[in-house]
């Protein structure tokens, strides 16, 4: 079982279908729905979501699901780049373009043809290039730079950015024709912060793999520390989880992660305070370290309840055997 199947990551790897990502969020959770029905069509879909929050994973899952999925997804960033640049890379060039074109090169449009190309940070382009993009959208056809001959390509358009398109559009940043050829279907990614319910099993697999990679033997994460990174609203998203997880798991000795292992820039993020009351363990005794295999268990066990205790739908949720899923449904809460 893989993270990405588990729940949506930050991490790169191998793409995952859409209906291999699950989550406990039900606004997540009608994302991903959502996202499955556009992976069935060739509607173009508009990704919204603050930085760090998985937008080009949903991406590459749409496509994966779609029936492009034996063709080339295309990412491109147009954020920061020069009209000329720009125009390279989308549509190619041919040789002797432009200084230093030194050889014939094909673009984004050409390498996505019959799969799909992703934009990034989409509301900072130019008008130039948006003017462009939007022919290419609108018709298929584009140009090479240094070349007249008009070329085609089938592709199918996935879009994202974390500012509000509206807003540029009211002060003249960017096209309204753009936008609705762009915004065939507008999914939503919920911020870390808003699906606390996720980040249990989410730490628990972020520990597992850091361990993995850094030969760091962590097997339990100490309940304070738990509760710190659950408390804590992670204005980075997935990305900086990533990066607080793998520098918690290089700075940790021993086999449990400890409260002041938990390395948290207060500057940075705010703090939900944990419940009031006493630990399960009692007054005099502290709850015992929460084994990763058992914060993973509980993940399990939560899908389990919520496909009606179908097996048959559980183990299809999570990306698992059914065998697996038995075998997580026996483990205990502690270990």
């Amino acid at each position: 079982m893989t993270p990405a199947r588990v729940i949506m990551t930050a991490r790169a790897g191998s793409p995952m279908k859409v209906e291999e990502l699950t989550s406990l969020n039900p606004a997540m959770q009608l994302c991903l729905r959502r996202a499955g029905v556009a992976a069935r069509s060739d509607v173009p879909v508009l990704l919204l979501g603050e930085t760090g929050t998985g937008k080009t994973l949903l991406a590459q899952s749409i496509h994966c699901s779609s029936r492009r999925a034996s063709n080339a997804c295309i990412s491109f960033n147009a954020a920061a780049m020069s009209d000329t640049l720009l125009e390279s890379q989308l549509f190619g060039h041919e040789k002797g373009a432009f200084t230093g074109a030194d050889r014939t090169c094909r673009g984004k449009f050409e390498m996505a043809d019959g799969g799909t190309l992703f934009f990034d940070e989409m509301a900072d382009m130019s008008a130039l290039a948006q003017a462009k993009i939007l022919r290419a959208i609108e018709y298929g056809e584009f140009e090479r730079l240094g070349s007249e001959r008009v070329r085609r390509a089938d592709v199918r358009i996935i879009s994202a950015t974390n500012v509000c398109l509206r807003e540029r559009i009211r002060l003249g940043l960017f096209r309204e024709d753009l936008y609705q050829r762009l915004n065939g279907l507008t999914l939503v990614i919920p911020p870390l912060r808003e699906r606390r319910e996720d980040l249990p099993v989410l730490i628990a697999w972020e520990v597992m793999i850091w361990a993995a990679k850094l030969a760091k033997p962590i097997t339990a994460i100490d309940p304070l520390a738990l509760d710190r990174l659950i408390g804590y609203s992670w204005p980075g998203n997935l990305r900086e989880l990533d990066h607080v997880i793998q520098t918690l798991v290089l700075l940790a000795e021993g086999d449990t992660i400890q409260p002041n292992d938990v390395q948290l820039d207060p500057g940075a993020g705010t703090f939900v305070p944990a419940p009031d009351g006493p630990a399960p363990g009692g007054p005099d005794q502290p709850e015992p370290p929460l084994s990763l295999a058992a914060a993973v268990a509980r993940h399990v066990r939560h899908i389990y309840e919520l496909a009606g205790r179908n097996q048959h739908r559980a183990a299809k949720l999570l990306g698992i055997s059914r065998t697996t899923l038995l075998r997580h449904l026996r483990k205990p809460d502690q270990n």
